[in-house]
């Protein structure tokens, strides 16, 4: 299976009331983020079969706003295990939940997104370090006794990611 692991893009300051800021949104920032983040994940081809979010506003924002520059049709999943506090043993069950597909894409919060990425690839359950920026993604490929890191990308690489793909797809004028 291969994991797609997106951390949720700008939502600017967090609010006192959690209730609150469970409903905050994404800023201007996050959106442009956004559009940057999947136009670049569709620039490398990457393709998944579901994607799953925090039920929170601004990682399911984030979620449907990158599967459009995807072209991803299905359904937004949104489960409680890639809540902020979300243990790594909820995480483990939502991976068993979607086993039958090939890719999937999981958008969240840190810590934990961080600690469910570091644990999958770690030995033995021990953490390694890994710390996702807003808006950056990393690609694993997990195997039924381990997980393989392929890459992570933080939001100014695929920034120059996307510019790259946009520069090559512009008609070339001839000099003479």
């Amino acid at each position: 299976m291969i994991i797609y692991f997106l951390r949720h893009a700008n939502a600017g300051e967090p609010m006192a009331s959690s209730k609150r800021d469970e409903k905050r949104a994404l800023d201007k920032e996050g959106t442009e983020q956004c559009g940057i983040v999947g136009r670049a994940l569709a620039a490398l081809d990457v393709q998944v079969d579901v994607m799953i979010s925090s039920p929170l506003k601004r990682a399911a924002q984030t979620a449907s706003l990158v599967g459009n520059e995807l072209s991803y049709e299905g359904k937004l999943q949104l489960e409680d295990a890639l809540r902020p506090g979300a243990s790594f043993a909820d995480f483990r069950k939502l991976l068993d939940k979607y086993s039958k597909y090939e890719a999937i894409m999981v958008v969240g919060h840190n810590p934990n997104l961080s600690e469910f990425l570091g644990r999958s690839i770690s030995e033995a359950g021990c953490e390694a370090g890994t710390e996702l920026k807003k808006g950056a993604v990393a690609r694993i490929e997990m195997g039924r006794n381990s997980a393989m890191l392929h890459w992570c990308i933080t939001p100014k690489v695929l920034r120059t990611i996307y510019a790259a793909a946009a520069e090559s797809s512009r008609p070339k004028t001839s000099r003479k």
